[in-house]
């Protein structure tokens, strides 16, 4: 589940709406936030600003007097795809795992990542779940913890704590040989769950 902030728009540090361009004036864009929050499946409260452009003729941008106007209807959107969204510049989209610097990958196949502003409130985000996360984990430092419990203690945990339990009978219980059993804990960092990916739209 995911709730919409409202689309602002983002003036330059001079105050201006459009934003010209450098290498041709002809040219300009104008830049977008909006804050999500989305709930996942998996319990995460992933609280994120998103942000896109929309680009265009500094005259068309004129036209639609977006220049006097702070938010904007709709929202911004995710797409996700194995297409590169430029081919000039193609690393520009990879989707990096974090702070690893690991592209997430599908099946050996970058994936690509853009933002999109839409006035289509029923678009959802289009993701693509990548099958690299071993390489992810390893980046993060994610270690897989080992903790030998005896069959006594997991008798103990899985029992129901009955106070009217005869405690003594319990305490003179002997076990002749203790089974060790190995549990393993995997510790995930917030970073690696894929909130979008489980989200649903209000």
């Amino acid at each position: 589940m995911t709730e919409n902030g409202k689309v602002t728009i983002v003036q330059d540090e001079n105050g201006s709406v459009i934003r010209v361009s450098k290498n041709n004036p002809e040219f300009g864009h104008v830049r977008l936030t909006q804050e999500k929050v989305a709930f996942g499946a998996q319990g995460w409260v992933n609280k994120k600003v998103r942000s896109t452009l929309i680009h265009g003729t500094v005259e068309d941008l004129q036209s639609i007097g977006i220049a006097d106007q702070t938010e904007l209807p709709g929202h911004i959107v995710i797409r996700e795809q194995l297409e590169a969204f430029s081919s000039s510049n193609p690393d520009r989209d990879l989707k990096i795992a974090g702070d690893t610097g690991i592209v997430c990958c599908k099946m050996g196949e970058p994936i690509y990542r853009k933002t999109f502003y839409s006035l289509d409130l029923d678009e959802g985000d289009t993701l693509v779940a990548h099958t690299n996360g071993d390489s992810i984990r390893e980046a993060n430092g994610t270690e897989t913890q080992k903790v030998t419990i005896s069959k006594e203690m997991v008798e103990e945990m899985t029992s129901s704590n009955d106070e009217e339990e005869d405690k003594s009978t319990r305490r003179n219980k002997k076990v002749d040989k203790k089974e060790e059993v190995e549990v393993e804990m995997e510790e995930t960092s917030p970073e690696e769950v894929e909130v979008e990916e489980n989200s649903f739209e209000l």
